[in-house]
């Protein structure tokens, strides 16, 4: 998998050492060096690219304005000599926030964040069909198409947006065959992050159902489901 990157910053010497930065790692493809904000937004308006490594402080426009205005931005590696716009960077979703100047050991950590998320992302992609037995024949399902599954004992359930099917098959099993994108939020239950409606409390409205998210997975449910809703912007 290769990553296409742009590098922005307005530092002749910063650029230089982030482009030899990139060369190094083998899954980062440079697509582009731009001085500043407003070159890269031209630039994205003609190239699509995955990663950006930005810089904050620029003239006429900074990183975080550039990417205030971007309806789809690319994800993000902040690059700044200022500490005080990490949450600055928390709050705009960033992968990762460099501190200048910057390691190569730092560098290759972010690195490693980015294709951490890119690969978690091609994972939610890849296995999208599967088969189960149910009613006395093999029924292809699509993992997209489940809105949540309930366990009971050694059957589960399988509910779709039009139907619902009942598989010999615990929810053990099927949540080792699982792909990125759903998390069990309860001892008899795993729903679709994608599918999810709204939450509130211990509850989740997905398609036309609740289903309950039990108290000691709550913390670790959420987290799961606010990663996965950056990991496919």
């Amino acid at each position: 998998m290769k990553i296409k990157c742009v590098i922005t910053d307005d530092e002749p010497i910063a650029r230089k050492g982030l482009q030899s930065y990139v060369e190094k790692v083998d899954f980062l493809q440079l697509e582009g060096v731009c001085e500043d904000a407003l070159a890269l937004n031209t630039f994205l308006q003609q190239h699509e690219v995955d990663l950006l490594f930005l810089d904050i402080e620029m003239p006429y426009l900074s990183g975080v304005e550039l990417l205030q205005s971007l309806i789809k931005p690319p994800k993000v590696i902040l690059t700044t000599a200022y500490e005080q716009y990490a949450l600055k960077g928390y709050d705009l979703e960033v992968i990762d926030y460099l501190l200048k100047p910057i390691s190569f050991e730092r560098f290759l950590k972010a690195a490693n964040k980015a294709f951490d998320f890119f690969d978690r992302g091609r994972q939610v992609e890849s296995g999208r069909d599967f088969y189960v037995k149910t009613d006395g024949k093999l029924m292809k399902l699509s993992w997209q198409d489940i809105l949540f599954i309930e366990g009971m004992e050694n059957y589960i359930c399988i509910f779709t947006d039009s139907d619902k099917y009942i598989v010999h098959l615990t929810l053990k099993n099927i949540l080792e065959k699982m792909p990125v994108g759903f998390v069990q939020v309860h001892k008899s239950a795993i729903v679709n992050i994608s599918a999810i409606n709204s939450i509130q409390g211990n509850m989740i409205e997905i398609g036309q159902h609740r289903v309950t998210i039990s108290r000691n997975l709550k913390d670790e449910v959420l987290k799961k489901i606010v990663d996965n809703r950056l990991l496919k912007r």
